[in-house]
């Protein structure tokens, strides 16, 4: 009995040993498989440091309510031939009195995941009153405001808006603030330093069409001094959504990245 505890034992032992002898030789593999970004990436801030950066999905005011996976840093990165096109436009802009303001750029697979997850959890509505209040969000996927890939994850879109010079500070968002519907009068959705579009970023509803007839006056003006202010560089605008634009011929049609957004998976090219 006693002899055959101890070959019981033996074996554990050597099965323990095997295990670690394992582990140590595949974390440091797993360390060094990160992703990281190809040598035409750049970081916008060094194309133009003009151009304000707010990026929401660093932070946990957007539609998740959360920081969203793969956002290691507040940093817009694009495709360099993106970013050089939002220079030239930048360049026009701020001769008119106004700065582009990104919210989002090249946005990681894991990222997109992230969204698809969230999406999938009927439960999860925390953020329903400000971002999708007239949206049931078992519609998300088929009325196409939340999809399992994402042109931002090619390097070449960009989410963006106008902000009157000289810049106002935005209020930092609270979490757990009152929330406002995303399409509520200017005055009295969340304050952003941003000209009045006719609805807040990332508003998951129709009247963020870029050209929805119930969008007049000066939001209309605003909506089309930004598209046709990129359009004319180069970028095409997605109908559904007047902050997104992307730069035609993307460099990469057809690839979707997933190194984390931060200086570190630059740092290789630069």
């Amino acid at each position: 009995m006693t002899r055959r505890l101890t070959r019981a034992a033996r074996g554990l032992i050597a099965a323990a040993a095997a295990l670690l002898a394992l582990t140590a030789t595949t974390a440091p593999a797993r360390a060094t498989t990160e992703p990281t970004a190809p040598d035409d990436f750049v970081a916008l801030r060094t194309v133009d440091p003009t151009i304000i950066q707010e990026m929401r999905y660093f932070t946990r005011h957007n539609f998740v309510g959360e920081r969203i996976d793969g956002y290691r840093q507040p940093l817009c990165i694009l495709t360099r031939p993106a970013a050089e096109a939002l220079h030239r436009a930048q360049s026009s802009l701020l001769r008119r009195g106004y700065s582009l303001k990104v919210y989002d750029c090249y946005r990681p697979q894991r990222a997109v995941d992230h969204f698809v997850r969230w999406a999938k959890d009927l439960d999860d509505q925390a953020m329903k009153a400000e971002f999708y209040p007239n949206v049931d969000k078992t519609r998300l996927f088929a009325d196409g405001y939340i999809a399992e890939k994402s042109g931002h994850s090619r390097g070449s879109t960009v989410d963006l808006t106008l902000v009157k010079l000289p810049a106002k500070p935005t209020r930092p968002y609270v979490p757990g603030q009152p929330l406002v519907p995303c399409h509520a009068p200017q005055d009295e959705r969340f304050p952003d330093n941003s000209v009045d579009m006719g609805t807040g970023y990332d508003c998951f509803d129709t009247l963020s069409h870029t050209l929805d007839p119930r969008v007049q006056g000066e939001q209309r003006a605003n909506r089309l001094l930004l598209k046709h202010t990129l359009e004319d560089l180069g970028f095409v605008n997605l109908p559904e959504e007047w902050w997104h634009f992307t730069y035609k011929p993307e460099p990469h049609p057809d690839t979707y990245f997933d190194f984390p957004v931060s200086a570190r998976s630059l740092a290789h090219a630069h």
